[in-house]
């Protein structure tokens, strides 16, 4: 107590207390800055890579991005400060994505979710890591942040094209475009805008605002502040581009959607895209018009007094031939034909069914029908089985085209028409242009046509052939042969016996082909018809540059499903599984059982990027459903992945790969859910790479 009490007497406490005070202070001011902004943790939980001496450190985001390739894996020290201008903590297999904006430009920042705070738009960081390889371009890896303080987004960034976005030149860089809205797609954690400019259509994501109300963009002109972050392939192509847009804050309306798209004035379909309809709005236009054809899920047809025109919509409204509908969308083409796009529909009210028009060949080839609702003659010559569609060929003199009914608009019947029959057929006429030719006068040449039925109905038999056919002079020569040799006994057996064991070959082969294409329990394909159907595919979407996509479909928790209820509730539940698949897929993809609980949906000729993600959604939707049986209800619901593949650039089998990694990561986010592959899902490489 003694020599407590002295440190308060005399000169030397005076002294100590002296200099005691404001070292207290400091400390305490220091661990005050330390609990306010906190330091976060580097992505391996260890300081960046020491390179003092050896590499300079780099103190911009444009040093950090600029480096060659070859340079980026030396692990340059980096050192830079500037302003968050995208975040997004759960970026994909654990990881976050930061980009930031110093005065020279941006770089791409990737650390692990569980070592990064919360961040947001506008925050102002001091960031120390070193130079990695990303998938496309350089990255900062190993970063250690700290957490400055707060400041605006930059103002005033570069007004940039589609075209040059595609260069890559502005790859991760904060850079401004404007457009119009076309659609909005509205998930549980982000919002997807396609966005028209005025060469051509980017998709920017932002993330989804609990309290904020979307709908308002469509068909509005926007300007939007974004960081352009490019789409790859499995080799590390750039082979598109996106937005990363970081709130609603950026996204500014210049011109307002002109209201309800209803009560806009009426549109004569034969007035699209004609000189004064084009100078006039990019705004959606008003059709009105009678239903000629509806495929479920993919296009309608409609005709007023002049023209037919088809349209591409989301929406799955039901309507009857001959129905009167408003339709609002946005006129362009597609495959070199006019076509109304992201379509909202709506009943007028009832109305007779379209009279088709009786053409030849010739006229079909000119192009005056083309939309329209047709009747025309020719002589079935095949069909082709390399889409999920019924395709059939029908010649008419040196003309052969096609005429195409989805499976789904089939029934249960067999195909009632023989090769060599004469039909008479009623669909939409549609033409194909030839994009490398025209008149000199600048008029698109006609190369071909096909005709889109709506029903079995729309065929009408003119003519059976005849019964002497190659494969019946066949039979009655073998006949003739056989009664020429009958004398001989021992022939007659030989030949009997050998007859026998051919019909017994041909049935045996024909019961192990469709049990090798079919499952026995679903009916569906299996998985050798169906790498069958999407080589060809593959084919097609690499020769006439369209687009396709894998959905792997796996059932949640089905062993849990066979040990409550039995193998016999298991298998109700796979046969109805199968049966809702059929039912929310579209009529020209194809649904195969791969084994166990695991299914495969080929969804082929997409023009739509988005509607691939509308699919597999809808099949989450419909099989969460539960299913009855014996009396009890059987909670199911599924996980769906979703690997696409732009004009067939991936192999059958990477394709394959992507939908299994995109199913691996729907599980892990909860299951009964879907989740769309990108690049950034291989497991072997970092998330997203700018």
């Amino acid at each position: 107590m003694e020599n407590t009490a002295s440190l308060h007497r005399g000169m030397p406490t005076k002294f100590y207390l002296f200099f005691l005070c404001p070292l207290l202070r400091g400390a305490v001011l220091v661990i005050l800055l330390v609990l306010q902004c906190g330091f976060l943790a580097t992505a391996s939980g260890e300081p960046a890579k020491e390179q003092a001496g050896k590499l300079p450190t780099l103190t911009t985001a444009h040093q950090a991005h600029s480096l060659t390739f070859s340079e980026t894996a030396r692990a340059y020290p980096v050192h830079i400060r500037g302003v968050v201008t995208y975040f997004d903590r759960d970026f994909g297999y654990g990881n976050a994505a930061i980009f930031v904006h110093d005065s020279t430009g941006c770089v791409f920042v990737t650390i692990p979710s569980t070592k990064v705070g919360l961040l947001t738009a506008g925050t102002v960081i001091d960031v120390r890591g070193v130079s990695g390889r990303g998938t496309f371009g350089p990255i900062v890896t190993e970063p250690q942040i700290r957490v400055i303080g707060r400041a605006s987004l930059p103002a005033n960034p570069p007004r940039v094209s589609l075209l040059h976005l595609r260069t890559g030149a502005e790859d991760a860089q904060w850079i401004e475009v404007e457009g119009t809205v076309h659609a909005v797609s509205v998930y549980r954690q982000t919002v997807t805008l396609q966005l028209a400019m005025i060469d051509g259509t980017i998709s920017a994501i932002l993330p989804r605002e609990a309290t904020a109300t979307y709908s308002n963009l469509v068909d509005a002109k926007v300007r939007i502040h974004a960081n352009a972050a490019p789409i790859i392939n499995g080799d590390s192509q750039m082979i598109g581009v996106h937005l990363m847009v970081p709130n609603l804050s950026v996204v500014t309306i210049v011109e307002p959607a002109p209201g309800d798209p209803f009560r806009q004035p009426l549109t004569q379909i034969d007035r699209l895209l004609h000189w004064d309809e084009l100078l006039a709005s990019s705004h959606r236009v008003h059709l009105r018009g009678n239903v000629t054809l509806q495929w479920p899920d993919s296009s309608l047809c409609i005709r007023d007094a002049n023209r037919g025109i088809c349209v591409q919509t989301a929406q799955d409204t039901r309507f009857s031939l001959g129905d009167l509908v408003d339709i609002a969308g946005f006129a362009g083409t597609e495959n070199d034909e006019p076509v109304l796009t992201d379509a909202v529909l709506r009943s007028t009210g009832k109305g007779a069914p379209v009279v088709a028009v009786s053409v030849s060949v010739e006229q079909a080839l000119q192009g005056n029908h083309d939309s329209d609702l047709i009747q025309i003659d020719g002589q079935l010559i095949g069909d082709d089985m390399a889409t999920s569609d019924l395709n059939l060929m029908l010649a008419s003199g040196n003309t052969v085209f096609a005429v195409v009914l989805p499976k789904g608009l089939m029934g249960a019947e067999a195909i009632p028409w023989k090769i060599g029959s004469r039909l008479r057929v009623i669909g939409i006429c549609s033409v194909q242009i030839d994009a490398r030719s025209h008149l000199r006068e600048g008029i698109a040449v006609i190369k071909s046509f096909r005709v889109l039925m709506r029903s079995p109905q729309d065929v009408v038999v003119l003519e059976s052939p005849s019964w002497w056919t190659p494969g019946h002079v066949l039979v009655l020569l073998a006949l003739a042969l056989a009664a020429t040799l009958s004398v001989l006994s021992w022939v007659m057996v030989l030949r009997k016996r050998v007859a026998e064991q051919t019909v017994l070959l041909r049935k045996s082969e024909e019961r192990f082909r469709h049990m090798a294409l079919h499952d026995a329990l679903t009916g569906l394909a299996t998985r050798l018809l169906l790498d069958d159907r999407l080589t060809a595919a593959w084919k097609s979407a690499k020769r006439h540059q369209t687009g396709l996509a894998l959905l792997m479909v796996d059932i949640d928790n089905f062993k849990e499903i066979n040990d409550t209820f039995g193998h016999q509730a298991g298998d109700e539940v796979l046969r109805v599984t199968a049966g809702r698949l059929m039912q929310a897929v579209r009529i020209s993809d194809t649904v195969a059982r791969m084994g166990g609980d695991e299914f495969v949906v080929l969804l082929i000729d997409l023009h739509d990027p988005q509607m691939a993600e509308r699919i597999a959604a809808k099949i989450v939707k419909s099989l969460a459903e539960p299913v009855p049986f014996a009396g009890r209800e059987i909670p199911v619901s599924v996980s769906v992945g979703v690997g696409t593949s732009d004009a067939g650039e991936l192999d059958e089998e990477a394709l394959l790969k992507c939908a299994d990694d995109a199913l691996y990561q729907a599980k892990a986010n909860g299951r009964n859910c879907f989740y769309v592959f990108t690049p950034s899902l291989h497991r072997s490489q970092t998330v997203f790479i700018a």
